[in-house]
C-alpha cells in the first residue's frame, strides 16, 4: 500500500499548520474496512456464531469511531491501493469532513452490533442478516473515505445492495418484497444521478480523482446541472421530499438494528455525499441553489413530522421522523449556502455547524428509538401502538430509554436534540438583509416551518410514548409483555447517556466539528469549552447563549423542591377514590384515549391538503350485531402525483417496446449503427 501526498485545497484550514504532527489514521481505517469484509465472509462459514460476529463487528466499529475522532484536527492523509481501475487504482483520503462522518458510522455501527448480540438471537433466519451487516458498514466507510469518483460510486452501490439484502431478509412477511423493490429502484436512481454528476465534474479531461475535479471546477450551466443531479442523488438516499417514499416501506421491513443503521447512519452518508459535492468539489454555491435547498429542507421537515403524527406503526412513525430530521439538516445546509453565497461567513459557519451537529444527534437518538422499537416488538409482539399500553410496568428499562429518546428528538432541554435545533434557529435569526428576494422569502418561511416541525414532533412523541407505555394494556400481548435482553438494554442505556452528555456539554461536539467547518468555509466558531461555565456561545454572550448544565440543575432542583413541598405540606392520610369520568365509570381499556383520537385535530386541520384524508362512518344496519366504526383513508401525494403516473407510463412504454425483441438481425444492426452515429455526434458537439 502506498501513501498519497496530502492534497491542498479546502482542507487547509487556518491554524492547521500549528497543530504539530498528528498520527495518520487512514491505514487503520482501511484495515477496519478489511476486517469488516472478513467478518462478512466469516459469518457465511460460521452461521451459528452470529453473536461472536456481532461482538467482533462492535470492536471494529469502535476502532472506526476512534479513527474518526482522532482525525478531526489532523492533516489530510491519503492511501492508494493497487485495485480497481488500471490507471487510478483505489484512492482513499481521510480529511476532517470524512473524519466527521466516520464518527456516526462507527458510533451507530457499534451500537447496532452491540444491540444485535442479543436481539439477533430472535431472528428466524440469521444467515440472511448477519453477513450483510458488516458488509453494509464497510461500504458506508468506504464511501466516506473515497478520494475518486470510481471508489465513491462503487461504495455507494455496494451500500445500496447490502442494505437492500437486509430489507429483503424477512421476505416472507407481507409487504416486505414490495418494500425491497421500491428501495432498490430508488437506490439505482440515486446511483445513476450521482454517476451523471461525477461525469459532468470530470469533464472532457476525464479526471475522476477529487483533486483533479477541484482543479477544474465546472462553471455556468454545467455547475447548475451538477448541483441538481447531486441534490437528487443524495436526496433520494437521504429521504428528501418527494424522494422519500422508500423510507416508510424499508424501515419497518428491516430488522430493528438494521433500521437503526439505515436511519441513523446511511442517511448521514447521503448528507456527506451532498456536502462533498456541493461544498467541496463543485465550487462556491450560488443563491438560487441555497433557495432550492431551503425549500426542500423546510417541506421535508414539516411533511415528515405531519406523516409521523398520523402513523400507528411504531417503525413507520420513526421512519417519517427520520424524514423530518433530514429536513432540519438540509435547512442548516441551505442556510450555510445562502450566507456563503452572500459573503456572510459567520452566519454560514453557524448554520453548517448546526447542520453537522444535528446529523450527529440524529444518529444518537434515532438509533436509540429504533432499538427501543425492536425491544417493544420482541417484548409485546406488535408494532401497532394502538394495541400497546401499560408497558411502563412490564418493560421499565425500555420505557426509560424510550422516554429519553422521545425527549431528545422532541428538542427538549437539556438533551442533545434541543441544542442543534436551537443553533439552527440562531442561524435563521442571525440572517442579514440578503439582497435576493428568494432568500428573503425562504429564510423566514423555513423559520416558521422549523417552529411548526418542533411542535408537531413534540406532539408526535407524546402521542407515541403515552399511548404505548402509559395507561392500561390494550391487548393481550401488551398485558403479557416482557423486558428485552441485557445486550439490547446496554445498547439503549449507552445511547440514552449520550443524548444527555451531548445536551449537557455540547461544546465537545461543537469544538470537534470546528476543523470540518473551517476546512470548508475558512472560519470556525469560537472555542466553546474554554468558558468556565461550559456555556455554548455561538455568536456572542450578549446575543445568545445556552448552558445545559444550568438547565439540568434548574430542572432537577425544581423537581426536588416540588416533591419536598408536596410531602411536607400534603396530607399524611392516603385517600383513594375513582377518578371523575362524567358519571360513567368503565374500566375497559377500550375507553382510553387512542392514537387516532390524539392526532384527529391535526389530521382535520392538515388532512385534506396534505394527505387527502377521507373519513366515513361505518354504521351497521338495524338488526346487525356488529360494531360500528370510522374508516379513514389517507394518501401520500408523492405516490399519487409522481410515482404512480411514472409507473403507468413505464408500463405502457415497455409493452410497446416489447416488439423490439422480435425484429430481424438486419434491423438490429441498423439500430446499433444509428446509435453509434448518435453517440459520436454527441461527443463531437460536446467537445
Amino acid at each position: 500500500m502506498g501513501h498519497c501526498s496530502p492534497r491542498a485545497g479546502p482542507t487547509d484550514w487556518p491554524g492547521a499548520e500549528d497543530m504539530g504532527h498528528q498520527p495518520e489514521m487512514i491505514e487503520p481505517t482501511a484495515w477496519c474496512i478489511a476486517a469488516l469484509l472478513a467478518l462478512s465472509a466469516l459469518s457465511v462459514c460460521l452461521p451459528r456464531r452470529h453473536g461472536a460476529i456481532y461482538a467482533a463487528a462492535t470492536l471494529v466499529c469502535l476502532a472506526l469511531l476512534w479513527c474518526g475522532a482522532t482525525s478531526l484536527a489532523a492533516p489530510v492523509s491519503g492511501l492508494k491501493l493497487p485495485l480497481g481501475l488500471p490507471v487510478t487504482g483505489v484512492t482513499l483520503s481521510l480529511d476532517p469532513l470524512a473524519a466527521a462522518f466516520l464518527i456516526p458510522i462507527g458510533l451507530g455501527g457499534a451500537g447496532a452490533c452491540l444491540y444485535a448480540i442479543g436481539y439477533g438471537q430472535h431472528e428466524a433466519e440469521p444467515a440472511r442478516v448477519v453477513p450483510f451487516v458488516p458488509l453494509f458498514i464497510a461500504a458506508m466507510t468506504l464511501a466516506v473515505l473515497a478520494a475518486d469518483a470510481f471508489v465513491f460510486l462503487f461504495a455507494w452501490e455496494l451500500m445500496s445492495l447490502a442494505s437492500w439484502a437486509l430489507v429483503l431478509a424477512r421476505h416472507r412477511e407481507d409487504g416486505n418484497i414490495h418494500a425491497a423493490f421500491v428501495y432498490l429502484v430508488m437506490a439505482v436512481f440515486s446511483g445513476l444521478t450521482l454517476l451523471l454528476a461525477f461525469g459532468l465534474l470530470a469533464g472532457t479531461e476525464g479526471g475522476f480523482t477529487f483533486g483533479a475535479i477541484r482543479a477544474a471546477r465546472p462553471t455556468g450551466g454545467t455547475a447548475a446541472l451538477v448541483f441538481v443531479l447531486a441534490t437528487i442523488g443524495a436526496g433520494a438516499k437521504a429521504g428528501l421530499v418527494p424522494l422519500h417514499v422508500w423510507l416508510p416501506l424499508a424501515h419497518p421491513a428491516a430488522p430493528s438494528h438494521v433500521s437503526a443503521l439505515m436511519s441513523g447512519v446511511m442517511t448521514k452518508v447521503a448528507v456527506y455525499g451532498f456536502i462533498r459535492i456541493v461544498f467541496d468539489l463543485a465550487g462556491p454555491p450560488v443563491w438560487w441553489e441555497a433557495a432550492i435547498v431551503l425549500a426542500l429542507g423546510g417541506a421535508t421537515a414539516a411533511l415528515g413530522a405531519l406523516h409521523a403524527l398520523m402513523e400507528r406503526d411504531l417503525k413507520r412513525l420513526l421512519a417519517y421522523s427520520t424524514i423530518e430530521n433530514i429536513g432540519i439538516v438540509f435547512i442548516g445546509l441551505g442556510l450555510a449556502m445562502a450566507f456563503q453565497s452572500n459573503g456572510f461567513t459567520p452566519g454560514a459557519v453557524l448554520a453548517l455547524t448546526a447542520a453537522l451537529f444535528h446529523a450527529l444527534n440524529h444518529t444518537v437518538f434515532k438509533s436509540l428509538l429504533f432499538f427501543g422499537a425492536g425491544a417493544v416488538l420482541h417484548g409485546a409482539g406488535t408494532r401497532d401502538i394502538g394495541r400497546l399500553g401499560g408497558l411502563i410496568h412490564r418493560m421499565p428499562w425500555t420505557h426509560a430509554a424510550m422516554l429519553t429518546g422521545c425527549a431528545a428528538i422532541s428538542a427538549l432541554p437539556p438533551l442533545n436534540g434541543f441544542v442543534s435545533e436551537w443553533m439552527t434557529f440562531q442561524a435563521i435569526l442571525l440572517r442579514p438583509d440578503l439582497p435576493q428576494w428568494g432568500l428573503k422569502i425562504m429564510i423566514p418561511v423555513d423559520g416558521a416551518l422549523l417552529a411548526l416541525t418542533a411542535a408537531l414532533a413534540a406532539a408526535c412523541f407524546v402521542r407515541m410514548h403515552g399511548i404505548a407505555f402509559l395507561g392500561r394494556p390494550r391487548s393481550e400481548p401488551a398485558a403479557t409483555a416482557h423486558e428485552t435482553d441485557a445486550w439490547s438494554t446496554a445498547a439503549m442505556a449507552l445511547f440514552a447517556a449520550l443524548c444527555l452528555v451531548l445536551g449537557l456539554v455540547p461544546g465537545i461536539a461543537v469544538d470537534g466539528l470546528a476543523p470540518v467547518v473551517s476546512s470548508l468555509l475558512g472560519e470556525r466558531l469560537p472555542p466553546q469549552l474554554g468558558d468556565k461555565w461550559l456555556s455554548l456561545i455561538p455568536i456572542s454572550a450578549s446575543r445568545s447563549s445556552y448552558n445545559g448544565l444550568l438547565v439540568f440543575l434548574f430542572l432537577a432542583s425544581s423537581t426536588m423542591i416540588v416533591v419536598a413541598l408536596a410531602h411536607r405540606f400534603g396530607s399524611s392520610a392516603t385517600r383513594r377514590a375513582p377518578a371523575w369520568d362524567c358519571g360513567f365509570p368503565d374500566p375497559r381499556p377500550e375507553t382510553q384515549y387512542t392514537a387516532e383520537s390524539f392526532s384527529q385535530p391535526i389530521r382535520r386541520v392538515f388532512g385534506a391538503l396534505v394527505f387527502r384524508t377521507r373519513e366515513t362512518v361505518d354504521m351497521p344496519a338495524p338488526g346487525e350485531m356488529r360494531a360500528g366504526g370510522i374508516v379513514r383513508y389517507s394518501r401520500d401525494l408523492a405516490w399519487d402525483g409522481i410515482y404512480t403516473p411514472i409507473a403507468t407510463y413505464v408500463g405502457i412504454v415497455s409493452t410497446r417496446l416489447n416488439t423490439i425483441q422480435f425484429l430481424t438481425i438486419r434491423r438490429y444492426l441498423t439500430f446499433v449503427f444509428l446509435s453509434l452515429v448518435a453517440l459520436l455526434l454527441a461527443l463531437a458537439l460536446w467537445q
